[in-house]
């Protein structure tokens, strides 16, 4: 079981999971062009891909979803709540809803989804497994609780929001209404946020942690570096530290 991302932040994000011959995308906010190219830097062929799996409506996670989804002929996944706040874009498209609590099969893999803080109609994060190994996915969520570490706790490897640095964001030219709603309760994790959630949820088995979403504006990717190594070190953890850039993405890494 493997991941990649083939970009991750406000201007668009794409994560690939690949378990034998399934290979899901959770969110399409890139388009076709972009995706093909943005793909064949991986070496993944897009006509291998097996469904869509959304997260939530806004268009940096959606926006590319139904084209693709018609040029492919595959199926989109994604909560009823979200469903109906994009109802006027499926056109011709297979789309299949999920409760954001309940589990569901695509083919090799499995998506657990759980509902997550966000400022959208039924957001859901995810664990992917396929029956042996974990992939925790969290992004898009203004702060933890205590069902997302429950279902992220006993993961091999996670795909970790950390948005925003508080100086950085703090001292930004962003309108204050805007750095109201990054920095609030639906909004976005910040790197201490993550650190200190990555720090309740680390267990034995965890192998892997990429940083994701990150700001152009108010990050630098060796501030996130920093914080998650932090996390790792006081649990006595050697997990790796990745990055998914919006511009590279993440090349193909192995789950574990």
């Amino acid at each position: 079981m493997r991941f990649a991302s083939l970009g991750s932040g406000s201007e668009g994000n794409a994560l690939l999971v690949q378990s034998a011959s399934t290979t899901i995308m959770i969110d399409c906010g890139f388009g076709i062009k972009s995706l093909i190219q943005r793909s064949e830097r991986i070496g993944f062929d897009l006509s291998q891909l097996t469904a869509i799996v959304i997260t939530h409506e806004h268009g940096d996670h959606v926006g590319g979803a139904p084209r693709l989804a018609r040029r492919l002929g595959i199926p989109v996944w994604l909560t009823f709540g979200t469903l109906s706040a994009t109802e006027s874009m499926w056109a011709d498209c297979t789309l299949r809803g999920f409760d954001s609590h309940d589990a569901f099969a695509i083919d090799d893999l499995e998506i657990q989804p759980f509902p997550v803080p966000h400022d959208a109609r039924e957001p859901a994060q995810m664990v992917v497994t396929d029956g042996a190994l974990r992939l925790g996915v969290l992004t898009d969520v203004g702060e933890s609780t205590a069902h997302i570490e429950q279902s992220l706790s006993d993961c091999d490897a996670l795909f970790l929001e950390a948005n925003h640095c508080l100086t950085m964001l703090r001292h930004s030219n962003y309108h204050a209404r805007l750095k109201a709603r990054i920095g609030g309760r639906f909004g976005h994790l910040s790197n201490d946020d993550s650190s200190a959630l990555l720090s309740r949820i680390v267990s034995p088995r965890l192998r892997r942690v990429a940083g994701a979403h990150l700001s152009r504006q108010n990050n630098q990717p060796q501030l996130v570096r920093d914080a998650f190594l932090e996390a790792l070190s006081a649990s006595q953890s050697n997990a790796d530290v990745l990055i998914a850039t919006q511009d590279e993405g993440l090349a193909w890494t192995h789950v574990a």
